[in-house]
């Protein structure tokens, strides 16, 4: 009879722990619904943001022309528009120093 007990103590001691309801259990769900809410907080301000923008867009011409020019690359009548770009070298730098130790070698 003890050993029946001590077995059936085992067993819910082990459900507890480990069960689904148990304690490891609840610690995963607890960890799970802290990165949730980190979400929803992070969610939640973009929406924020969003919104700004949006009424921003509806009420205001300047941020409007602002995110054309940005974003379409539009520009005014009579405006110029200059693109800069970085012009790649033509060969790698060490092609170049190799070239450049053997000039001086001669």
């Amino acid at each position: 009879m003890q050993h029946a007990l001590v077995f059936i103590g085992c067993v819910l001691f082990v459900d507890a722990l480990v069960g689904e309801k148990g304690l490891l259990e609840t610690q995963r769900r607890e960890e799970e619904y802290e990165q949730l809410q980190l979400e929803t907080t992070g969610l939640l301000e973009e929406n924020q943001q969003l919104s700004e923008q949006i009424e921003l867009l509806r009420d205001d011409p300047a941020a409007i022309e602002e995110r054309a020019r940005g974003d379409l690359g539009l520009i005014k009548p009579g405006e110029k528009l200059f693109i800069i770009r970085d012009i790649a070298p033509d060969r790698d730098d060490s092609t170049a120093t190799e070239e450049s130790a053997e000039d001086a070698e001669e």
